[in-house]
């Protein structure tokens, strides 16, 4: 009887022995995969600078086009003593500036929602990626000349702090698109309502140079429409820009 016991037993261990081995083995065939970890990608988002102009008219008789506001990097969308662009011609010559708020560096690009009569005040708003470099350029028209403009050609920004401000004044320039006729029909503001932007118009200098002023009528050009009223002196307009965000 005890023999039949250990016998039992024996087959128990071998039994048992098997079963431990199959367990092993089949731990070996069948690895554990582990899922592959998938790392989102980092987004940065972009930081934006926003910036509030307020443009005033310092003439006595010259209304202002709305302002055109440009930000950029690198190249200025207009530069004293270069050719005007196609652009800039429309709205020294017209004050339209559909044209000219399509450069193709700018960054952004606005327009005030209207023109600014003399002694008036207006504000536009204007936002950008913030940059290392990050510029401002600024037009309008004079609106009783043929094809005279002011602005600033470039305003640096880019370390202007939340808060901050800066002013500047403006100056008037000839966009050298057009002979200062000073006739009818060819002023465009309300002292005339004559044609504005002719591309087949004389391009006198095609160079921005610094204006020479009005002649007018009563100085001896018969054939002016514009009066002593519309003289203007530098500076033409005064710029503040505060940076909001």
């Amino acid at each position: 009887m005890s023999s039949i016991n250990n016998l039992k037993k024996s087959a128990l261990v071998i039994m048992l022995a098997t079963a431990l081995a199959a367990c092993s083995d089949n731990d070996d065939n069948d690895p554990i995969i582990e899922e592959p970890v998938i790392e989102e990608p980092i987004v940065v988002e972009p930081v934006i600078s926003e910036f509030t102009i307020t443009f005033s008219n310092l003439t006595a008789g010259q209304p202002l086009s709305p302002l055109s506001v440009i930000a950029f990097e690198d190249e200025a969308p207009w530069t004293f003593g270069a050719p005007a662009s196609v652009g800039l011609e429309m709205l020294a010559e017209s004050g339209a500036n559909d044209e000219y708020l399509l450069f193709e560096d700018a960054l952004a690009a606005v327009s005030a929602e209207g023109g600014i009569g003399p002694g008036e005040t207006t504000t536009v708003s204007i936002s950008a990626e913030s940059l290392e470099t990050l510029n401002l350029s600024f037009a309008a028209m004079l609106g009783n000349t043929n094809d005279t403009f002011t602005g600033l050609s470039l305003v640096d920004v880019s370390t202007l702090e939340v808060g901050g401000s800066i002013t500047r004044t403006t100056v008037a320039y000839d966009a050298g698109t057009e002979a200062n006729t000073e006739t009818a029909e060819t002023v465009p503001g309300p002292a005339a309502s004559g044609e504005g932007f002719n591309p087949i118009r004389d391009d006198t200098a095609d160079i921005i140079a610094m204006h020479p002023g009005i002649v007018s009528n009563q100085d001896g050009l018969s054939t002016s429409v514009l009066g002593v009223e519309h003289k203007f002196d530098n500076p033409v307009s005064k710029i503040v820009i505060t940076r909001t965000q």
